[in-house]
């Protein structure tokens, strides 16, 4: 718990600052200095750090994110290690899918619950436009491979950019609706890499909500939200939907219950935080359980009741997201 009374119930464990895309909020086409190797956590030692989590921080959903976290080698044996653990925490991956055709069968027989897949747009020219990749197909390929080996329900997050893939708005959920995916739009946020985000040029809640409605009707879900960041909108009736994560313009922090590590083991209690905590230092000079709990703890402390975005004085986190992990 945090000094405001949220409990950080909800892990997000980076694998990966590399990625095999190179999209352009997120980093510019010549990719970035990855961490050197010795500095990434071990398999082992993510495992350990996620089994103190669970057994003896709360931790009940870990979602194992990137970078790409489909290029980690190991990762089938990270989900194993996390799905057999008591109580059982809930288990999902952010992926890009390239890959995830060939992999999918294995991640679901180590138990893994879900995928959340990250596709900006179905237009091929427009995909290599953002990505700098024409990878499309692999996409595509990996998020029917996910559905069919039971990895559901499959999840399609989306960023749209002014004056890029505004348009592709409503070809998104019209493919989503298509294969029963569930698609949910996310505002652009200020961790790119060249820091070149301004909140004037960011295509709003609003605005995409304006631009979907334009070809179906969209209801409030009166489903309880609870801690979930998307606000979601029946489709046409439903029961299709399709939610909205207004990071930006309607900030949820104070519902905030997530917690992140990153691939080099530093503790970050906020996506925007500017200051981490390292356990990777402790746990490799033999800290034990206990210690290294407590370390986690303080670091949750010590987290601000919310981002900042708003405020002149803000200042964007040093790490870009793919260092971060979603």
């Amino acid at each position: 718990m945090d000094r405001h009374g949220r409990v950080a119930t909800d892990l997000r464990v980076s694998l990966t600052d590399r990625c095999n895309l190179r999209c352009t909020y997120c980093m510019p086409p010549e990719g970035l200095d990855w961490l050197p190797k010795v500095e990434v956590l071990t398999d082992e030692e993510v495992a350990r750090l996620v089994r103190i989590g669970v057994e003896q921080l709360g931790i009940r959903e870990v979602r194992f994110t990137g970078g790409e976290p489909l290029l980690r080698p190991g990762l089938v044996g990270i989900v194993a290690a996390a799905t057999a653990l008591e109580p059982r925490p809930e288990v999902s991956l952010t992926t890009n899918a390239i890959g995830l055709a060939r992999v999918a069968p294995a991640l679901a027989a180590a138990g893994l619950d879900r995928i959340n897949c990250s596709l900006d747009t179905v237009d091929r020219d427009r995909f290599k436009q953002l990505t700098h990749r024409d990878r499309l197909d692999d996409v595509l390929a990996g998020l029917a491979a996910a559905q069919a080996a039971g990895l559901t329900p499959v999840k399609v997050n989306a960023v749209l950019l002014r004056g890029m893939n505004e348009e592709d708005a409503v070809p998104l959920l019209d493919f989503c609706l298509e294969h029963g995916y569930q698609l949910r739009f996310i505002e652009q946020m200020p961790l790119d890499a060249h820091h070149a985000w301004t909140r004037g040029e960011m295509v709003t809640a609003e605005d995409i909500l304006e631009r979907l409605s334009a070809a179906h009707t969209l209801t409030p879900d009166t489903e309880e939200r609870g801690s979930a960041p998307a606000e979601r909108w029946l489709v046409d009736g439903g029961p299709a939907t399709v939610g909205v994560i207004a990071s930006v313009t309607r900030s949820f922090c104070g519902s905030c219950d997530r917690t992140r590590l990153t691939a080099d083991g530093q503790v970050r209690n906020c996506l925007f935080a500017r200051e981490e905590s390292d356990l990777r230092t402790a746990l490799r000079d033999g800290a034990s359980d206990a210690e290294l709990a407590d370390r986690w703890r303080i670091a949750t402390l010590g987290k601000l009741p919310g981002h900042g975005i708003d405020d002149p004085s803000f200042l964007q986190p040093a790490r870009p997201m793919s260092a971060i992990g979603g």
